[in-house]
């Protein structure tokens, strides 16, 4: 049995903790851009706040070469495993990569996936995160996320992905199988691209449902799902003829004096900005925690800082007791 003083010891240990302690099960995911990582100065990232950063976007040119020099990019991934804190490049992203359709034929892929673990082993990096989305997604995209995941796994890195339900039916079992774990990204419902079909584009029902696709009617496994939440708004009107309009979760809150209280403001013209404040952020945090296996964020750019950061609210609404 132990003694009082060893219990106590036990005690003033877990209170010593990091802030995030349950780093093995909950994931925070952040997006970053790639760019930015090799020169940021890393004593203001955020890493204490993350289990995961996928830099966006690491992408060949046409011809299948990375061209990018990634040499600046040790300080940042030493300082994030410091922290215990993964590092993955995505590649391709939203929009057309037209060039993949031809990368990912079967005499060409084998030379992306051997040069994507040669970038992933040099740089000491931890996986591939794939941003493959609808445009890009074709007959070879299962292949590819297939063998690609082989060749990692063989390394003891990941294979990640970013998905959503607008083009789910393009994303086949298998190719969902492969993946480590699935960054679900449940935002843009609607926006610039559809001023006809104003309003908010990232509700918690959004979310519920989002989640419920793919672990009910596609039997994904809570664990391999992370819920995506944005930190931006899209703003329509007052007319459906007037060009919307897309803000920083960050700018909104210094535009907006209580805006990180409620999902909506009224901007100067008419027009009404709809994004997530703290609230809905709070709650679909802890729909993670019951439905998922942690909150991504597109991206990290976008927060406020101080006591209006949404990371912050991620942060808490995780260690919470709830649900």
């Amino acid at each position: 049995m132990a003694s009082k003083t060893q219990v106590w010891l036990f005690l003033l240990l877990c209170a010593a903790l990091p802030v995030f302690s349950q780093r093995s099960t909950f994931k925070v995911v952040g997006y970053y851009s790639l760019k930015a990582a090799l020169t940021v100065d890393i004593a203001t990232f955020p890493f204490e706040r993350l289990t995961h950063v996928n830099l966006y976007f690491l992408n060949p040119d046409s011809s299948g070469k990375f061209r990018i020099d990634l040499s600046g990019l040790a300080t940042f991934v030493k300082a994030a495993h410091k922290k215990k804190v993964k590092v993955l490049p995505s590649i391709a992203g939203g929009g057309r990569h037209d060039y993949y359709h031809e990368l990912l034929k079967p005499g060409k892929r084998q030379k992306l996936i051997d040069d994507l673990v040669n970038i992933v082993i040099k740089y000491d990096l931890d996986g591939i995160d794939v941003d493959l989305e609808g445009p890009d997604i074709d007959e070879n995209y299962q292949d590819f996320v297939i063998e690609l995941k082989t060749a990692l796994t063989n390394k003891n890195k990941l294979t990640t992905a970013a998905i959503a339900v607008f083009y789910k039916d393009q994303l086949t079992d298998s190719a969902l199988a492969a993946f480590d774990f699935m960054n679900l990204m449940s935002y843009d419902h609607t926006g610039p691209w559809n001023p006809s079909k104003p309003g908010p584009h990232s509700t918690y029902q959004h979310a519920f449902e989002d989640l419920d696709y793919f672990t009910r009617e596609r039997n994904i496994p809570a664990e391999k799902i992370v819920l995506g939440v944005g930190f931006y708004g899209y703003g329509f009107g007052p007319e459906l003829n007037t060009p919307p309009t897309s803000l920083n979760y960050k700018d909104i809150v210094a535009t907006f004096p209580g805006a990180d209280t409620t999902d909506q403001v009224l901007m100067p013209g008419g027009a009404t900005m709809y994004y997530n404040g703290s609230e809905t952020i709070r709650r679909k945090t802890l729909l993670a925690k019951e439905k998922a296996s942690g909150i991504m964020i597109w991206q990290l750019t976008g927060d406020a800082s101080g006591s209006k950061s949404l990371l912050s609210v991620i942060n808490q609404a995780a260690r919470s007791g709830k649900p």
